[in-house]
This record gives C-alpha cells, structure tokens and sequence, in this order.
C-alpha cells in the first residue's frame, strides 16, 4: 500500500487546549451549582419545581458540549469562509427581534425585545461571535489598506454602526458597547493606527451621549453610581441587594444554599447577579477563585493566540479571549459595585443558555487554534496510540 493511501490526519491539542478544556468544567461545575442554589427558591414559588432553572441550565450545557465538540474538531480556518453568511444572518436574526408583527416568535420580556422564541434565544449572543469572525476575516483580507482611513476603517464601521443600532432598539445598550469594544481590541490587535480611534472617538461620544439620554434607564443607573441617594430607591435595588450580599458574605461565606438574598430580595440572582450570590455563599475566597479562573482563561487565551497558525486565527482567538473575560470581569465589578448596573452575565455561570452555548461554542474554536494538524502514517492512521515516528 503506498503512503498517500496509508495515511490520515487528527488534530492533536495542545498543553493550553487541554487546560483550557479542563477550565471550562470547573466553571461549568460552579455554574451549574451556583444556579441551582440562586434559583431554587424562586422556581418553588414559581410553582415550577425547585430544579426547574437547573434543568433548564442543564440542556444548554449539553448542547453546549455538542458545538464545543463540533468546534475543537473543525478547523478555525473554516471560519473565514463562513464569516459573511455568520454576520448576515446574525443580523437577520436582529431585524427579526425587533420587527412589528414578530410579538409572536419574539416577545417583549421586562419592557425589552431580545429573545426568539420566548426567551429561549438571543441573537445577540450570536453576533457577538459573527463580530469576531467578521472583523478578523476582513482585516485579514484588507491588509496594506487598513491603513487608510476610508478604504480600510469604513468597511468597520458600518457593519458595527448597523449591530449597534439594531441592539440599541432592542433596547441592550450593554451588548452595544461590548460589540465597539471587541471590534476596537481585535482592530487594535491588527494594526490600525491609534490616531484613528482618537479622530472616531471624538465624532462618536457627542452622538453616544445623545442615545444614551433618550434612554432614561441608562441615564438612571448611572445616577444610582455615582449619587446613589439622589435616585428612587427602586432604581438602584438590585446592585444595593448585591452589594449586601456581598458584604454579608465575609471572607468564607453562609455556605452553599444558605444565602439569604435567594429568598427574593436580589431579583435575578441567578442571572444578571449571580457573582452577588457567589459572594454571599461562597464569601471573598469563592469570589476570588472565580476572578482567578478568569485570569487564567485569558492567560491561556491569549497564549493561544500568540501560537496561532494563521493572522486570521491570531485574531480570532484575541477577539474570543477579551470577549469572554471582559464579560466576567464586568460581570464581577457590577456585581460589587465598581460600575453601574450592564445586565451583562457571567460567562459559563449565569442562568442562560444562548451564552452558554455561544461561550462554549467559541472556547472550543480556541481550543482547535491550540491544536496542530499531524500526519498519520502507517499503523497510527488505525491506531491513534502508536508513538509517533522520530
């Protein structure tokens, strides 16, 4: 048998994919608990079943694994060809939520549009991950150009102008904000000179500050920030449910499923909160483990990324690192009080499974960026244990 017919491929993972692999559990483990302890009580009075939310959780962590799965075998490189019909669906997805006459397949939750099928998915979530790909496809692509203004930044702003708009209607002016700042870190990444963020920067505030004026929720937490006794109470009841909570939980914790605020005076405990519960039960050392294992995500994150194979792969594998760590550590500073309230979730932790899948689904594109193509020649194509030649 000659050796073009005797030969196959497998990807091998390496050291940081393998960590990284093993991470993702330990969060998933937390989360899973961690919902199942903020969660329990409002189920009951839900009338619902006190593991109601934790089976829920439980599905989007089994179709989590499978597109996990599907990713880490896949190669990323893929992923620039699938990068236009990524973001133009993700933005059919959009118009979709927000369209008069879609109530019915996209309904309006707490005064907002973001969910298709009842809450069940957000396409949000999904553009997060098109942005990625989008921009680190085109930037790829452009190369020399990116160093003019028109020709190379325009292209970028456009695509992101038209995500931030549609989020804004929803309205979810957090995710905005995440869309410019992952766009400006995976830019910045490639190269693009540094005078045009400051010359865009400049444009863009006066027209932020007046969208964000129009929203009298936006304009309220940041009233609760920074002169909490000067806003309605009922405004800024949750980040101060957190924050006692917190505090409450000292350096150790009440213990896992004896926290207080479960009882329904931290309304979504096990959503926009959660780090708030993590801190009551699990005290600062439970905080700190999380905050830890955060670091260490973007650590292997960005390790991943410096091996990368290719620029596009490079890219994308910043754009998900900073994407998911960002969120956690947002997330965590909401949650006590370093910054206004976002109703952004914990990455791998909060109730909801449009996150998770789509996180999970981006670690295992990493951990394919980790992996190395080998040759199998001989006995190793039927059999993966044979040692490799020297």
């Amino acid at each position: 048998m000659s050796e073009a017919a005797d030969t196959s491929y497998r990807w091998r993972i390496g050291v940081e994919g393998r960590v990284l692999v093993v991470l993702m559990w330990v969060l998933l483990t937390i989360g899973l608990a961690t919902v199942y302890s903020a969660s329990s009580i409002t189920a009951d009075q839900m009338g619902r079943g006190h593991a109601y939310f934790l089976l829920r959780q439980v599905t989007g962590v089994i179709a989590g694994l499978v597109v996990f799965a599907v990713a880490a075998k896949i190669d990323a490189e893929r992923w620039y060809r699938w990068a236009w019909p990524l973001m133009a669906f993700s933005i059919l997805l959009l118009i979709v939520v927000i369209m008069p006459g879609t109530e019915s397949i996209a309904p309006r939750i707490n005064g907002s549009r973001r969910f298709l099928k009842g809450g069940s998915f957000q396409p949000s979530e999904l553009a997060k991950l098109a942005l990625i790909v989008w921009t680190s496809m085109l930037l790829v692509k452009k190369g020399g150009l990116m160093r003019r203004l028109t020709k190379g930044l325009l292209p970028f702003l456009i695509v992101l102008g038209v995500l931030n708009v549609l989020v804004a209607l929803e309205p979810d002016l957090s995710v905005a904000l995440m869309y410019t700042l992952i766009m400006g870190i995976i830019l910045f990444t490639g190269g693009v000179r540094i005078g045009h963020f400051v010359a865009l920067l400049i444009l863009v505030i006066p027209v932020a500050w007046q969208q964000i004026e129009r929203l009298n929720y936006v304009l309220l937490r940041m009233v609760v920030f920074f002169d909490p006794g000067s806003a309605p109470a009922a405004t800024g009841y949750q980040q101060t449910q957190s924050l006692i909570a917190v505090g409450s939980g000292g350096a150790f914790g009440a213990g896992f499923g004896e926290g207080r605020q479960q009882y329904g005076f931290l309304p979504y405990a096990y959503d926009d909160f959660i780090a708030g519960n993590i801190g009551e039960e699990w005290g600062f050392v439970g905080l700190l483990v999380v905050v830890l294992a955060f670091v260490l995500y973007g650590i292997l994150g960005f390790r991943i990324a410096r091996l990368a194979r290719t620029p596009f792969q490079k890219l994308v594998a910043v754009g998900i690192t900073a994407t998911v760590v960002i969120t956690a550590y947002l997330h965590i500073a909401v949650s006590i009080g370093l910054l206004p309230t976002t109703g952004l979730t914990l990455p791998f932790i909060s109730y909801g499974r449009s996150n998770l899948v789509i996180t999970m689904l981006m670690t295992g594109i990493l951990v394919n960026i980790a992996s190395t193509h080998e040759r199998v020649i001989g006995a190793r194509a039927t059999d993966p244990l044979a040692p490799a030649p020297a």
